[in-house]
């Protein structure tokens, strides 16, 4: 096969590809927002988001399929229905709010964000979570190492070691790399 062909089969493995899959788009992530901030009914969606009605329904459509929406019958209107986030939605959840502050802190206007989120309780503004390192430290993009995960394709495991699926250590081409560095100067 390929390294063209295997690139692609990883990538349709890879559950951040299948993720934008199903939420990649704009109109389902506008349509998810809308959803967090409480909307339920086609017409709602249709306005708070300004889509026409052959989009939002097909988008819906895609939403309940994989499982991040359910299509629930009003009782007054048997032919109307609401649409309500499942568990898996709900899951999206912060997801959706790292997207919105990296949007405030790097997009709003100088005025401060459109919208902000509140915590019903106690009414303040909510704090968004910060990654960490194992020590407690803030992650940074530098201190993270990228290895195949037990699920990874043949193409993964040879591109970022890690190991196998059998459970046996593989060497990454940085690890082949370095051992081959480190035998040349020997």
């Amino acid at each position: 096969m390929s390294s063209a062909k295997q690139s692609r089969l990883a990538n349709k493995e890879c559950s951040v590809a299948r993720a934008m899959g199903l939420v990649g788009d704009r109109w389902s992530i506008l349509i998810l927002r809308e959803a967090y901030y409480g909307v339920k009914r086609f017409d709602e969606f249709e306005l708070y988001v300004g889509i026409a009605p052959n989009i939002l329904s097909a988008r819906l459509k895609k939403l309940v399929s994989a499982g991040i929406m359910r299509r629930v019958p009003l009782p007054e209107h048997s032919r109307r229905y609401e649409y309500v986030l499942t568990e898996k939605g709900r899951d999206f959840f912060p997801a959706y709010l790292a997207l919105k502050k990296w949007g405030d802190d790097w997009l709003a206007d100088s005025a401060g964000p459109q919208v902000v989120f509140r915590d019903r309780t106690a009414g303040h503004p909510i704090k968004y979570p910060e990654i960490r390192r194992s020590d407690g430290e803030p992650l940074r993009l530098e201190d993270v190492e990228v290895v195949a995960g037990a699920g990874a394709v043949p193409f993964n495991r040879m591109r970022f070691g890690g190991t196998s699926r059998s459970g046996r250590k593989t060497a990454g081409p940085m690890r082949s790399r370095e051992k081959s560095a480190s035998r040349s100067r020997q």
